[in-house]
């Protein structure tokens, strides 16, 4: 049997842009007066990747509000094409994958036969034969050993022996930039042109959310898709490899005229906590291979439950039928929760996923919380946000049976403790929070780019 994903690699890989991160690091110590430091670095996805830069992680959170530049390219892009493309991709994924445009972006997930999440991705139609996956890091590894899986291989082995599919990783080929924050379309369109984010098929309007486009620039082919990450204003370059560096350093030069910063792990992970009303999920984190998605915030956008068969429907089906009522919460806390349970009124409500402390937290929520910490309290001050899975919904429920979440027009705001546990005990002093049914910042990447042409 073919196998499609590479051998685990014992030293975490480099991305094309490892180089430049560091001109980059340069590049602020005499823009902001700071001495150089070396690069806060982690390990994930088998990729060496920059928590954060000369800035604090604070400060590179901050920088969306503005626009932020990350370094994406430990994501992977995977192309299926042939005459049976759509078809496998179709009965694989929960997406309805035959309905697709060229030219559309669909958020779907990977599940297994019992349901729960092997990855989330971007799937872009290319052409009617021809998909691009763009694939969550170090989902591009198949080794046994290790118990590892690429998403590549989890699909095609639905491939039946008789369908024209063909497999390939075009990562090696591109470099995945992501420009987010109002002033994105300031950067994005003085550099490459205004035609590269124009609507495909009304040049006299700009693209649509989740859509992409195909540009020849330079004699080469570059993609720019629209999907927020972040949930604010922004774009995602495909950058050809042997462009990608001179491209990378003129988009930082850029954004840093409008106040911008090249972003970290660290900052990307507040950013999309703080997106919407409830955050994004990480895969990792609030999506795992031992839940189900039935009740995540994105569940519906990623899954088209009409559809007659998928791989993982039936384990989803049950799970629903059986009246699992957990949720996906987002929480503001005083400090930062993580690795705490959420209590309410003394019962454990469930435990905290993912968590981080943030400058984009507007004072009145911060107020809220009814902390007598000076930060917090601050104008320009911090809390933390949390997301937490919950074992059952936390919000009263309409005559319908949905959760109420507004009252009076206003948001509903449930008061909590986030508490650190040993051996089923609470241990130390409690971090006061509550749950906000509206969370951090309103999202604005779906919202028309007219409000953002003029800034």
């Amino acid at each position: 049997m073919t196998k499609y994903g590479f051998d685990f690699m014992p030293e975490p890989r480099k991305t094309v842009l490892h180089e430049a991160e560091d001109w980059y690091q340069n590049l602020m110590a005499d823009y902001l007066k700071r001495a150089y430091a070396p690069i806060q670095r982690s390990n994930f996805g088998q990729y060496d990747m920059a928590v954060h830069y000369l800035t604090t992680v604070l400060e590179e959170a901050a920088a969306i509000e503005k626009v932020a530049v990350y370094n994406i390219d430990h994501m992977a892009q995977i192309k299926f094409s042939g005459k049976d493309a759509c078809a496998l991709l179709h009965r694989v994924l929960p997406a309805n994958v035959e309905a697709m445009k060229i030219g559309q972006c669909k958020y779907t997930l990977l599940l297994n036969e019992k349901g729960t999440v092997n990855d989330d991705l971007i799937i872009m139609k290319q052409a009617e034969d021809c998909y691009i996956l763009v694939i969550n890091a170090g989902h591009d590894i198949t080794d046994e050993e290790k118990g590892l899986i690429s998403d590549a291989d989890r699909i095609m082995q639905y491939k039946k022996d008789d369908e024209d599919v063909t497999v390939k990783d075009i990562s090696a080929d591109f470099v995945k930039i992501d420009v987010q924050g109002p002033y994105s379309y300031k950067v994005i369109t003085k550099i490459f042109g205004k035609e590269c984010i124009k609507n495909r098929s009304d040049e006299s309007k700009n693209m649509g959310f989740f859509t992409f486009n195909e540009i020849e620039i330079d004699d080469e082919i570059y993609f720019f898709s629209r999907t927020g990450y972040t949930n604010r204003w922004g774009w995602e370059i495909y950058i050809p490899v042997k462009q990608a560096v001179e491209k990378f350093k003129k988009i930082v030069q850029f954004a840093k005229g409008y106040g911008g910063l090249l972003v970290g792990l660290g900052g990307r992970d507040e950013n999309r906590m703080s997106a919407g009303s409830v955050g994004l999920p990480l895969m990792g984190s609030e999506y795992c291979d031992q839940c189900t998605p039935t009740n995540a915030p994105l569940f519906e956008a990623a899954i088209d439950m009409d559809k007659p068969n998928f791989v993982g429907k039936a384990a989803l089906q049950k799970d629903i039928e059986s009246k699992n009522d957990q949720r996906l919460v987002l929480i503001i806390a005083e400090g930062n929760g993580s690795g705490c349970s959420v209590y309410r009124d003394g019962k454990r409500l469930g435990a905290v996923t993912s968590c981080i402390v943030s400058p984009n937290i507007p004072l009145e929520k911060r107020l809220f919380i009814g902390s007598e910490r000076k930060n917090v309290l601050d104008e320009k001050g911090t809390a933390a946000i949390a997301l937490a899975w919950l074992n059952e919904s936390p919000y009263q429920k309409s005559p319908e049976g949905f959760d109420i979440t507004t009252e009076n027009n206003k948001p509903v705001r449930i008061k909590v403790e986030l508490c650190k546990e040993k051996d089923g005990q609470i241990t130390g002093k409690p971090i006061l929070g509550y749950i906000s049914s509206d969370g951090v910042n309103i999202a604005t990447a779906p919202k028309l780019l007219k409000n953002i042409e003029n800034l």
